[in-house]
């Protein structure tokens, strides 16, 4: 099972449902215009065609197995006190000085640009359970990360 916000559920239906009526249809579109061009074993567009078919076949069931087991999270039933999902955390670096903001959500929602880390990440999972005042350190690829929690949202 995976909990989500309302907002990553919706993204993930519309993503499922571009790629059913507008993406698969233009790739089948292109399947049977390079059948049309005669010997198959020969014809690199007809191949490649077919890869992109079957790669946009796995992502729809990907998706599909996702919205499955997706569970949208009640924020008016969630703890503000403490770190969990659907969390808006204020940071600071306590090398650097610098401010960090990020929201908690679940590994299909994550983007760094738009603030929003995975609860699975490294950071995700030592902020959890972490109230305002604590300060953690966090083990990540460019070494040792020392942060002070300075305010938890919802």
């Amino acid at each position: 099972m995976e909990y989500m916000s309302q907002e990553g559920y919706d993204k993930l239906v519309e993503e499922l449902r571009q790629m059913i009526h507008e993406e698969l249809p233009k790739v089948k579109d292109a399947i049977a215009e390079a059948r049309d061009k005669g010997d198959l074993s020969e014809n690199f567009e007809y191949h490649a065609a077919k890869r992109e078919q079957a790669r946009l076949l796995s992502r729809i069931r990907f998706k599909q197995n996702v919205l499955k087991y997706a569970r949208v999270m009640d924020k008016s039933r969630l703890n503000s006190d403490s770190i969990a999902l659907l969390s808006k955390v204020e940071m600071t670096n306590l090398t650097t000085g610098a401010k960090m903001n990020y929201t908690i959500v679940s590994p299909h929602e994550a983007n760094l640009r738009e603030g929003k880390i995975s609860i699975k990440s490294p950071i995700g999972q030592a902020l959890l359970n972490k109230k305002a005042g604590d300060t953690i350190e966090v083990a990540v690829p460019a070494g040792l990360l020392k942060l002070r929690i300075d305010k938890v949202d919802l």
